[in-house]
């Protein structure tokens, strides 16, 4: 699906995972997210609140939720499994299926479903910051997309993680 190629950049500042114990751990959570993509001089920024699964397993987090219209991927399930050290893998399953690999400072290619058909896009990632341990947390990360090496855009995501107590 996706083949890495390796570039260096300047490492970026970054928090350790704070794995709690090495059992596995799922919970159900409010989910913040805000998208925001830099094409050229454009700038469209998606804020999303959902719920979805947050877990870990094998000492890794993983992050699962549905997408909704306002993110253009209506019926789609998306799962995030951060780590390990700076990496997010970003899956998509559903009418448009998709993987992203945003690894700081490495650039991967993969394979990317835009509802009309799949290309290969270049993905480099340039920013990594995480404070998630098993009660929730923040995840913000940055990476470029290129299309035949020239950039097409520019994004940063950061999530926001927040335990839905039983009342």
């Amino acid at each position: 699906c996706c083949n890495t190629i390796r570039e260096k950049v300047n490492d970026t500042k970054r928090h350790g995972q704070g794995m709690e114990n090495t059992k596995d751990m799922k919970k159900d959570v409010l989910i913040t997210i805000k998208g925001t993509q830099k094409i050229g001089n454009e700038k469209d920024v998606i804020e999303m609140v959902t719920t979805g699964r947050f877990y870990r397993k094998n000492q890794m987090y993983y992050i699962s939720y549905e997408e909704t219209e306002a993110t253009g991927y209506e019926g789609c399930r998306t799962t995030l499994k951060v780590g390990p050290k700076d990496k997010v893998t970003m899956t998509r399953f559903g009418t448009s299926r998709s993987q992203l690999i945003v690894e700081n400072g490495i650039r991967h290619q993969c394979q990317y479903d835009t509802g009309y058909g799949a290309m290969t896009i270049g993905v480099m990632g340039n920013h990594f910051d995480s404070d998630l341990s098993d009660r929730g947390g923040n995840l913000s990360f940055g990476y470029t997309l290129d299309i035949e090496a020239t950039v097409a855009s520019e994004n940063t995501v950061t999530i926001t993680l927040k335990e839905i107590l039983a009342q």
